[in-house]
This record gives structure tokens, sequence and C-alpha cells, in this order.
């Protein structure tokens, strides 16, 4: 994959603003081509699991496949390594690990959160790589009542997150009835140690 080919001309859209550069949105970051050739990689290499985890009084599914890849390690994907290198020219960080979700159909969803920091490094930012089929994401402030932003994210888009918005805002990919196709969700994080 050649990371020079990835578009960083256009500029991102500001969704948040904050002292760390808040929430910024490429909607075609990378090429539809190249975007289209890793997400069937990802989702025909991938070792996908299943996980199970408590929710109020009882256990349940999570609703989407998941893979954790450490970038550091000599088996990880050299894509991946690639892109985490052409994201620091947007989003400085040191990257070394990346959080895959594969949301299978409408069903599969993500509920409203905000990413646990303690074992991240400090300042640094999340950024997410979309594949596949469009899927929204909703963003608020973690406030009761308050209004949350729609974003279709795109295939070859790029999120990218300040460590102090895990503070102020929440973010999830809502379940649909619309017939959607599979989308991957690459989550590139710097974690401590």
């Amino acid at each position: 994959m050649n990371t020079a080919a990835l578009p960083f001309d256009t500029g991102p859209l500001m969704l948040v603003d904050d002292a760390e550069g808040g929430i910024r949105y490429w909607p075609q970051w990378m090429h539809p081509g190249q975007a289209d050739a890793l997400f069937m990689q990802l989702r025909d290499g991938i070792a996908w699991h299943s996980e199970r985890r408590p929710m109020y009084d009882r256990i349940v599914d999570v609703p989407r496949l998941q893979a954790t890849v450490a970038l550091e390690n000599d088996d990880a994907w050299q894509e991946l390594r690639e892109l985490a290198a052409g994201i620091t020219a947007v989003a400085p960080a040191r990257y070394s690990h990346v959080g895959l979700n594969f949301y299978r159909d409408g069903r599969d969803s993500v509920a409203m959160h905000h990413d646990r920091t303690r074992h991240l490094v400090d300042g640094a930012p999340i950024a997410i790589l979309s594949l596949g089929a469009p899927r929204d994401m909703l963003i608020r402030r973690q406030k009761k009542g308050t209004q949350a932003l729609r974003v279709a994210l795109e295939p070859g888009s790029l999120m990218v997150m300040s460590h102090a918005s895990q503070f102020t805002h929440e973010h999830g990919i809502p379940k649909t009835l619309r017939p959607v196709d599979p989308r991957i969700s690459c989550a590139f994080r710097a974690r401590q140690g």
C-alpha cells in the first residue's frame, strides 16, 4: 500500500473544537480502490472473534466482531503499519495498536461511549479509519439531553478524536433497520508501555 497516494490535501471538517484538535473528519482520506482492497484483506484475513460482556443483570453478546493488532509485533499487518505512519501526518502520535470492529449488518452496533484513556498515551489522539459500507456515527456532549451530531462515515474516511474529547463527548454507531452492507472500523491508538 502506497501511503503517499493518500489524499491529505482536502482538509478536515471540524466537528468539535478543543485545545488538542477536537474531532475532525476527512470524508475521503484514502483512495476508494485502496479502501476496498483493504476492506477485503481485513474481512478475509483477520482472526475475528465475538465477545460476551455483562450488561445490567445479564451477560450479552457484543453486537459486532472484534480483533486487535499490535503494530510493533513482527507479525503485524504491514498495511496497517503504513497507514499508521500516514495518519501521523494529520494526527501525530506513536500508534501502537489497532482495534478492529466488523459490523456485519445493521444489527451490529456500538453504544454511545467515550474511549477509556487510562492505558493510552496522554494527549495522543484516536484515529478511526472506516472501510466497507457507510454507517452513521453519533457524537454528543456528555450532558443529559444534548442533541447528537450524526456523521455518515464514508468508506476510506478518517475521523480523528483528540484525547481531550474523550472527557467531553461520547460517540457510537447505532443499529439501523435499513439494509446495510458490512463495515470495518480501524481505531488507531497509542497505548502506554
